[in-house]
Formats: structure tokens, C-alpha cells, sequence
């Protein structure tokens, strides 16, 4: 056999293995989706076995994977550089509040509107997840207005598996159906692979509504005892954004008074809190670290509410101006929850100038334009790491890897939420990056860069993909990301509007 067909073969194998991994299933797991065993299982993934075409496409319907569905539309992008960029883009709403007000609009047994709610994959699992329990939902405009109108009693029987399966948000139907069912069962939440991340903030913070939950044959078997509720208040063990929803929504139909202290503050949650307010729940201390929480018995209201716009996506396009050298503007950039980013980016010579501030859709979120302008940068005095909120978001600390790229100097990155993040970074090797490793939480950054396009395989963990995307805008000569669902889980198309700035991307498919 050729070594090219061999070549071939192990690179299916590795984008089989992360899709795999993508959805959150083991080897063996796959196996029995296939009914084949893990021994022919683990021989694909290493290129070490033949596959036919029917076998492809089996594997492609059993991960639900566009990497591997034969026909399955464009999954790849070409991207053409070095970019520069010019123009205006408007920040989209948040992705993070978006699927947790779908989440919790199941404890509204009213009509409920969301506006110009993100249209990502996340959402439509979601979307699927929610139909398949009997809610009725419908896009209502090009607007991204969304209705959401739920059943009388919920179909908890029947919920959608390879939708839920996709997606870790399903985690947050915890909390409001704790009140809907005495016994229910969710499958195990996918998402991004970026290690182990337990469930068990999220138990610890809803045991005192009176749920258990057991984690079995691929699901979480809940049962709930109805005359338990919080004697007194609730400690949450770490402050994670789904984990304080969680709990907020539990207690939003909890009718006595609950306290949740360490609760996270951030952008998604305070949306959370906004809406909940909406719904007649009764919410103090929004933006600190405690929040009390008066619930009621029943919630059956009409209601029609904004999420604001989504800090990552502004951050993932101010690095899009900087790895360019690009002057572009900014719209709607909720600036409260970019503070700490933006004054670290001034520390590193980052030059931009700012409108004043205005409002929200919601009433509440601070907003300001910004108007970037090209910039020598210099790595900062001190290492990055992000913090909860009002401290530099998780979520944005991997696109300063792409802005310490083309600062001059060393920049050293401490990523210590998650347990391989920092690993994905050094993808941007391969575009000419100086990125070394130095430990799964800690990767050393040096630059300036001088980008050149190469291919690489998106890393199944959503920001780092976004970042390897960004290099490749700067890249000289054309670069192919592929596989990029996992982009499409978290941004509306994204390279369309790179594109009207100026962008050269070009999605496609394998035939």
C-alpha cells in the first residue's frame, strides 16, 4: 500500500479520534454505537484499519460529525493572508447568556421572547433538547428573535440524547426541572474537551432543593424530595458561572428566601439575574459575590427580554485588529466586563480610542464603541492568568497567546482553570509561533511572529480554535483550518463577518 493512502488513512484516524473526543465519549463507547469492539475502534483512530465508505458514514452519523459525514456541507476554511482588516462590526449577544436563558425559561409556564439570541450550535442543540420535552419554539425574524413557549407538563421521557449528548449547557436544566419531576434523567453533557470537569459543584449546590443525583449508563439519574428546602445559605465550592445559575434557577421557584455566597458575578449570570427579575423573582446583590433570591411558587408571565452582547466575542475582535495591525471599530462592546483586558492591552502599548458609554437592550449592561488603531506591542511586566469576575475572564486568556505572539518579548501565560487548554495553544507553532509548553497550565509565549500558513486540524476546545483562526488572518500565504464545528458551537458566522472587514476565508468540504 502507498504511503500516501496510509498518510491518508492515519489522518482520518486522528480527526475520527477528535470528534470523538469532542462528543465526550470513550473508545468503547463508540464501539457499542457502531457494534464493533474498542480493539477496531482504537485500530481507526491510529489509521491502522481499512474503512469503507458505508463505515465512514456510519461513523459520521454515529458522532453526529461533519468531519467525517460524507455530503455533510462545508466543514473546513481557507484562509488567505496577511490580512488587514477595516471597517465597523457589531458585537453579536452573548453566547453564554443565551443558552442559559433558554435554560431557564423552562420555569416559565408563560410565552417567553429573546432577542437577537446568538443562531450558534449551541443554542440549536439546545433548541432540539427543548422541542424534544414538548416546548414549542419559533425564530420570529432575521433579528434572531426567539419564542419559547413551553407544554403544560413537560415530556421528561423522551428528551433528545444526541442533541443533549452535544452539549454541556444541558447541565443547567438541573435546577429548574427539580421543581417540574420527582425523578427525571439527563445524559451526560459533551462540549469542549478541555478535561475533567466535575459535576459536583452543581450537586453540592442544588442538594439543598432536595436533589440527588446519580451518574449511570451514560446519564444523571435525578430524584427529587419536594419537602427539602435551604435551612440556611448556600456555599457554593467554586465560583463557576453554570454552577451560580444553577442555583439561582432552583431557587427562582423555591417561594422562601435562599442565599447563594460565592457566586459568580459574571456577564451571563447578571443576565440570568436581569430575567429572572422579569419573571417576578425577586433578586439582590446582582454583580457581587452574593446574591439573595426570593422565588415563587409558580411563574406563568409573558415575557420579553434582551440578553446583552457577548465580552468574548468583542475580545476575539480587538485580537483579530492587533495579530493584524488593523484600525477597525467596534460596536457595542459591553465594556464593564472587558475593563481588566483592555487596561492590561493598554499596558502592552495597545493604542485605540473609546465612545462614550450608552446602555444596553437589557437596561443594564454598560456598552461602548471602540476604534482600534495598529500597534507595537511589548510583552507585560508580569504573567497573565485569568480570575472570576471582576478579574480577567477565563474564557478570554488563550487570545492573549495570539497578542503575546506579536509583542516584543516573552509573555507568560498561567491558564489554571483547566487541565489542557494551554495545550492547544501550541498549535500556533506550526504558524511560525514561538509557544512552549512548560506544563498543562503554563505556556511561555515569545515574539514578535513572523506568521506563515501551514494546515492544522482545529483542537476541539473552542477559543483555542477561534485563536489558531486569528493567526491565520496574519499568516503569509493560504493556511486551511479543519473541522470547525467546534467554532460554529460558540460564534455566528464568524468568518462571513471577518470576511465584510476584509478577511480572505473560504469555507468548504472535502468531496
Amino acid at each position: 500500500m502507498s504511503s500516501q493512502t496510509e498518510d491518508y488513512k492515519t489522518r482520518i484516524g486522528y480527526l475520527i479520534r477528535d470528534a470523538r473526543k469532542h462528543r465526550g465519549l470513550t473508545q468503547h463507547q463508540l464501539a457499542e454505537l457502531l457494534s464493533t469492539s474498542q480493539p477496531a475502534i482504537n485500530r481507526i483512530e491510529r489509521g491502522h484499519q481499512n474503512l469503507s465508505l458505508e463505515m465512514l458514514a456510519r461513523i459520521g452519523q454515529a458522532l453526529d460529525s461533519e468531519i467525517v459525514a460524507l455530503g455533510a456541507g462545508p466543514t473546513h476554511l481557507r484562509v488567505t493572508g496577511p490580512t488587514t482588516l477595516s471597517g465597523s462590526i457589531e458585537v453579536k449577544t452573548s453566547k453564554n447568556a443565551g443558552v442559559a436563558l433558554l435554560c431557564a425559561t423552562l420555569l416559565n409556564r408563560g410565552r417567553t421572547v429573546l432577542r437577537k439570541v446568538a443562531r450558534i450550535e449551541e443554542v440549536n442543540r439546545l433548541l432540539e433538547v427543548l422541542e424534544s420535552l414538548g416546548v414549542k419554539t419559533r425564530w420570529l425574524n432575521a433579528d434572531n428573535d426567539l419564542e419559547i413557549v413551553p407544554p403544560v407538563e413537560l415530556d421528561l421521557d423522551h428528551i433528545d440524547e444526541a442533541a443533549a449528548r452535544r452539549t454541556r449547557s444541558v447541565i443547567m436544566f438541573l435546577g429548574p426541572l427539580l421543581h417540574r419531576a420527582e425523578t427525571f434523567a439527563l445524559p451526560y453533557a459533551g462540549g469542549c474537551n478541555l478535561g475533567t470537569r466535575t459535576v459536583e459543584p452543581h450537586m453540592s449546590a442544588l442538594r439543598p432543593f432536595g436533589l440527588e443525583v446519580k451518574a449511570t449508563e451514560g446519564s444523571y439519574h435525578a430524584t427529587v424530595s419536594e419537602q427539602v428546602e435551604p435551612e440556611r445559605p448556600i456555599v457554593l465550592t467554586e465560583r463557576g458561572d453554570t454552577v451560580t445559575e444553577n442555583a439561582l434557577m432552583a431557587a427562582a421557584l423555591n417561594p422562601g428566601t435562599t442565599v447563594i455566597r460565592n457566586a459568580s458575578s459574571n456577564y451571563m449570570v447578571q443576565d440570568l439575574c436581569f430575567f429572572l427579575q422579569k419573571l417576578g423573582v425577586d433578586v439582590e446583590g446582582i454583580g457581587t459575590t452574593t446574591l439573595r433570591v426570593t422565588g415563587r411558587e409558580r411563574i406563568d408571565v409573558d415575557v420579553d427580554y434582551a440578553p446583552s452582547e457577548d465580552p468574548i466575542e468583542a475580545m476575539s475582535l480587538l485580537a483579530a485588529s492587533i495579530v493584524t495591525k488593523s484600525s477597525i471599530t467596534i460596536t457595542r462592546v459591553p465594556i464593564e466586563f472587558l475593563e481588566i483586558e483592555l487596561a492590561l492591552l493598554e499596558e502592552m502599548g495597545f493604542q485605540y480610542s473609546r465612545s462614550p458609554e450608552y446602555v444596553a437592550l437589557n437596561g443594564h449592561t454598560r456598552l461602548i464603541d471602540i476604534t482600534t488603531r495598529a500597534s507595537e506591542l511589548h510583552a507585560p511586566l508580569d504573567k497573565i492568568h485569568p480570575m472570576p469576575f471582576p478579574g480577567l475572564n477565563i474564557d478570554n486568556l488563550p487570545f492573549f497567546a495570539v497578542i503575546a505572539a506579536v509583542a516584543e518579548g516573552q509573555t507568560l501565560l498561567h491558564d489554571w482553570v483547566y487541565e489542557n487548554r494551554a495545550i492547544y495553544l501550541t498549535e500556533l507553532t506550526k504558524l511560525g509561533g514561538q509557544v512552549k509548553l512548560l506544563d498543562p497550565h503554563r505556556v511561555l509565549v515569545e515574539g514578535p511572529t513572523h506568521w506563515s500558513g501551514t494546515e492544522i486540524v482545529c483542537p476541539p476546545a473552542l477559543r483555542p480554535a477561534v485563536v489558531i483562526l486569528l493567526a491565520m488572518l496574519a499568516s503569509k500565504g493560504t493556511s486551511v483550518l479543519r473541522s470547525t464545528y467546534v467554532i460554529h458551537r460558540g460564534y455566528e458566522d464568524l468568518a462571513a463577518r471577518l470576511n465584510l472587514l476584509g478577511a480572505n476565508i473560504e469555507p468548504f468540504r472535502d468531496i
